[in-house]
């Protein structure tokens, strides 16, 4: 058990590698083998770090955000531009480029959602981790002076939400290239042509 404590990146590499898996085999196949064999470690590694398939379920939770979280440079660089119903279309693009570039973040995510379903602890952690996240997307969006209230982010959200659990999926139901025209339109209906929700 000390090495719990001697090792923090040892431990960040093997939620690393169990999303990984999770991504490519979806929660049937996330064992400690599996994460050991993935992470690149000897067998019986992960068990020295994880109590149970729970514990790696709860720090998996705990670290993906992390992991799909936008660099705050990059925030900052798309945030220059004037605060416009233009610039929460770019914001959205750019988010939808993100699930591209990295799939199995966003994959892995899903998987954990599906997996929240049959699992009550899991589902109080990581709707407590989801709400969090979106309540801080509600208030950066107000606090920055982007138009749109509360409802609009809300919305805007849903939307999103649906949008990337399609690219995941079944890519071939919404084509790529239609995806920017639809994030404009969602933009200029939930945020209105004035800047107040249609």
């Amino acid at each position: 058990m000390g090495e719990m404590v001697r090792n923090p990146e040892r431990r960040a590499a093997l939620v690393d590698a169990a999303i990984e898996v999770l991504a490519r085999d979806g929660a049937r196949g996330l064992t400690f083998r599996a994460v050991d064999a993935a992470a690149g470690v000897p067998g019986g590694t992960a068990s020295n770090y994880f109590s149970n398939r729970d514990d790696l379920l709860a720090q998996v939770t705990g670290q993906i955000h992390q992991r799909i979280a936008p660099d705050p440079d990059e925030v900052a660089e798309v945030m220059a531009a004037p605060r416009d119903r233009a610039l929460v279309a770019d914001l959205m693009r750019w988010i939808n480029r993100r699930v591209t570039e990295n799939r199995t973040g966003y994959l892995a995510m899903l998987e954990l959602r599906l997996e929240a379903t049959r699992r009550p602890e899991l589902q109080a952690e990581l709707t407590r981790v989801m709400r969090a996240t979106l309540d801080d997307d509600i208030g950066f969006h107000l606090e920055s002076g982007l138009p749109g209230d509360r409802t609009a982010v809300l919305l805007t959200y849903l939307a999103m939400t649906g949008l990337m659990l399609e690219q995941l999926t079944l890519p071939g139901v919404v084509p790529a290239e239609e995806t920017d025209g639809l994030i404009a339109a969602l933009v200029d209906r939930t945020i209105g042509p004035a800047g107040e929700p249609g």
